[in-house]
């Protein structure tokens, strides 16, 4: 009886407004939650792709708006344009602000530099408006940001073909490197490559290392002949680059493939040259999404997997989020699958204050402590620095739910973003075809 009481108490809570805040209570002493769903966007289709905790104890987080009204202010068309939206360490909205030309411009990747400014990166089709220069069908598009939002600059990079823009960091040395996929194809072999003899098809990792703004200082790519894209960067003590993502090739750079798509991971110079390259998986499709740093000294990269073979030591069916550890040099020292018998993926992860590590994404699992309300549900988990569970969490309505990035704020707060399509049982409104989904939780 009183976990049916529990039960319908929880249900009224999630029911009484928009922006809901639930206290998840069995025992009040030993274990309080404290959880906040927020949607935000207009009548068309607004995700949120990264999120990163700003030095004022707030969250900064982007991705792209095609919406012109409700929450979607100072936009004229429905045209994609970059959304940046900006909260104070109270979770409330400082200000909002969309950037872009009269086509379309997404964004994927966000973060804070040393002077207090911000830099985003995407992709950009257009080439009026805030982008000044296009050189094909899609570019890199860099834009550095002030505090308050206010355009400071812009940079273009690209060639024919569709590129496109995945992840930015800040270096120790003050610069930028940025990565995404290059069509080596209609680049015509242009963005130094690999072997200046060498062409071939395909898209490729492209990493372009710019001083503090934009200005390139030089430029790589690495893959093979089919699929190539990166999704991750960290920097080594060394001042070298590690950059993790998914490939089907198996020729050119990539030399050991383990079955349709891998985790492909490669290791990089201060000036590009290629130091390492590693193939993660098994016999089926292994994809990487996210990489970070370990207190130890190596890595964590973290993905989805639908093997149950070679690298892959175990699948609970369908796919399954999968982790690796490993080495400076490469070698795997440990690995985890976890979801239950439907889809479950990862998109993002953090490292925690108490060397944990956060993970975000989706699942369509109802079993292995899975739930699910519909078709997706987001999805928020914890594992301790040995890869073992700590907590799985699903937020979600009757249709697809998913999270994209997830970071801890000073106070320890979590913050995940991504999209909704729903608009009942946790996700109280959906203003259009897919919503900017907001999840603030506390451990």
């Amino acid at each position: 009886m009183r976990n049916f009481c529990y039960i319908l108490c929880f249900l009224f809570l999630f029911s009484c407004a928009k922006d809901t805040e639930v206290f998840i209570d069995e025992n009040p002493v030993e274990n309080e939650e404290k959880i906040s769903i927020t949607t935000f966007g207009g009548s068309k289709n607004d995700v949120l792709n990264t999120v990163y905790a700003t030095k004022d104890g707030g969250y900064i987080t982007a991705g792209y708006t095609q919406s012109n009204n409700a929450d979607i202010t100072n936009k004229a068309d429905e045209s994609f344009n970059f959304l940046v939206l900006k909260f104070s360490s109270e979770n409330n909205l400082e200000w909002q602000q969309n950037y872009g030309g009269s086509k379309d411009d997404s964004a994927a990747s966000i973060i804070q530099t040393k002077d207090g400014n911000y830099v985003v990166l995407g992709s950009t089709s257009s080439s009026d408006l805030d982008v000044t220069i296009n050189n094909g069908a899609n570019d890199f598009w860099l834009i550095k940001i002030d505090a308050l939002g206010n355009l400071l600059w812009q940079k273009s990079y690209g060639f024919l073909g569709a590129d496109t823009g995945t992840k930015v960091i800040e270096t120790n040395s003050g610069g930028l490197l940025i990565t995404g996929v290059l069509d080596v194809s209609a680049s015509n072999g242009q963005g130094n490559a690999k072997t200046n003899a060498t062409k071939h098809a395909g898209g490729d990792y492209w990493a372009i290392k710019t001083d503090a703004f934009g200005n390139v200082e030089w430029s790589r790519f690495f893959g093979g002949s089919f699929t190539d894209t990166p999704l991750g960067i960290v920097e080594t003590p060394e001042n070298q680059y590690i950059i993790a993502g998914s490939s089907d090739s198996k020729d050119f750079n990539i030399k050991n493939n383990k079955g349709a798509y891998d985790f492909w991971i490669i290791k990089i110079s201060n000036t590009g040259a290629l130091i390492w390259e590693k193939n993660f998986g098994g016999s089926e499709i292994d994809e990487a999404r996210a990489i970070t740093t370990t207190n130890d000294g190596n890595f964590i990269v973290v993905g989805d997997t639908r093997s149950t073979d070679k690298d892959v030591q175990n699948n609970n069916g369908a796919a399954d989020i999968w982790v690796v550890k490993f080495a400076t040099n490469g070698t795997i020292i440990w690995q985890k699958t976890l979801g239950g018998t439907n889809f479950d993926v990862a998109r993002a992860i953090f490292k925690t204050q108490d060397n944990g590590f956060l993970i975000a994404g989706s699942s369509r699992s109802l079993d292995n402590n899975f739930t699910n309300n519909g078709q997706n549900d987001a999805l928020l988990l914890k594992i301790n620095n040995s890869g073992e569970l700590l907590w799985q969490k699903t937020v979600g309505g009757s249709q697809i739910d998913f999270l994209y990035g997830i970071t801890e704020l000073n106070n320890n707060t979590i913050i995940a973003v991504g999209e909704s399509s729903s608009s009942d049982f946790e996700i109280q409104e959906n203003k259009g075809f897919a919503d900017a989904l907001l999840i603030k939780f506390k451990e």
